[in-house]
């Protein structure tokens, strides 16, 4: 019988079996069906999309050696059990934020965006240059995964009102779904914080069970339908100046893949913190501008006043949070060292020509 086999399997083949004092993955004779749990809706805009995308390009890297069926929120499990199905093994690997996982160690918001935090590019900076991802594996390891950044919905939109916030008074008693280190300060000046996957918002704001809710910016929240449910929209997100998706994947089948298909996986997880970011971009200025000049969606900025009482309370729930627990504190101590150091940077080059780009474009 001849053995026909194309020349990037064989090359594959002939490196790992070089290797020959190791011993070879379960899998490296067959396939390997792969399932991905996800935080949103399949294959909706930005964030379904991105999954899907994720999936497929680990599909099509290994020629179908690793084959990822995509599960949207509620198909498989529901959003936030993606967590612990994967750490069960019941999935293998997931596609959501890790603010999500706050009730399994406080450390993980800060791998998905903290309030007045680091941008975006400063995030990247962190996690892959300056020690994050090291402590992100860290905590992941003793739930028995690893992650890695995989997408970025970026700055956040301060989200949907059903009244106007002219002080921080007008946050006291509001049911806003807000989650992370965002919910934690909204409890803090007097609101209650209500954790909701995004595909309730909507009912939940339609219905009155909540009086606020913020999801990702203009273009999802134009798909999710929420100026139907809420008339104002506030700016800017004070809660997340960067929104990083994550891929975990349980830490056993991570151990059992060559180098060579854990090296795929990274490279995906890399190739969508790319892609997704541009696709924001790419589509909120459109959407924001057909939610003001077709739905008639009121535009509002948060007062100095209330900006300022947020900044003061996310300082005593950051300061709480890493005195809580000796993880959490490692972690903080890390993530406000370099938000410290790439702050001044940032207020000189990015800050400072937009203000200059404002000014021209003005004139």
């Amino acid at each position: 019988m001849t053995i026909k086999t194309s020349r990037r399997a064989f090359l594959t083949t002939s490196a790992v079996a070089g290797a020959a004092s190791l011993a070879a993955p379960a899998y490296a004779q067959g396939k390997r069906s792969l399932k991905m749990a996800t935080g949103w809706p399949k294959k909706f805009p930005g964030l379904g999309v991105a999954s899907q995308r994720i999936g497929d390009a680990i599909t099509g890297a290994t020629d179908g050696r690793l084959t990822v069926e995509v599960f949207g929120a509620g198909e498989l499990v529901p959003a936030f059990e993606a967590f612990d199905a994967v750490a069960s093994g019941a999935a293998d690997m997931y596609h959501a934020a890790e603010y999500y996982w706050q009730g399994k160690s406080t450390a993980f918001n800060f791998f998905a965006g903290v309030p007045f935090g680091m941008t975006t590019s400063e995030h990247n900076a962190w996690i892959y240059h300056r020690g994050g991802q090291e402590l992100w594996e860290e905590v992941s390891a003793s739930f028995g995964l690893i992650a890695f950044m995989a997408g970025n919905s970026s700055a956040q939109a301060g989200g949907w009102f059903n009244k106007e916030i002219n002080s921080v008074d007008d946050l006291k008693g509001l049911k806003m779904r807000i989650p992370g280190f965002g919910g934690k300060v909204i409890d803090e000046v007097g609101g209650t914080a209500v954790t909701l996957p995004g595909g309730e918002i909507f009912t939940a704001l339609q219905s009155g069970a909540i009086d606020a809710g913020e999801m990702a910016g203009p273009w999802i929240d134009l798909g999710f339908g929420f100026y139907k449910a809420a008339k104002y929209f506030y700016n800017p997100g004070f809660q997340e100046p960067t929104s990083a998706e994550s891929l975990g994947v349980n830490l056993d089948l991570w151990n059992d893949l060559s180098a060579a298909d854990q090296q795929v996986i990274k490279l995906a997880a890399a190739q969508e913190n790319v892609m997704n970011p541009a696709d924001f971009i790419a589509n909120h200025s459109r959407s924001l501008d057909i939610l003001l000049n077709e739905h008639g969606v009121e535009l509002r900025s948060f007062p100095d006043e209330v900006m300022i009482e947020l900044g003061k309370a996310t300082e005593k729930v950051l300061a709480d949070a890493a005195a809580a627990d000796p993880m959490t504190g490692k972690v903080a101590e890390s993530y406000m060292a370099f938000l410290d150091e790439a702050a001044t940077w940032t207020e000189q080059s990015e800050q400072a020509y937009l203000r200059a780009r404002s000014l021209a474009r003005a004139s």
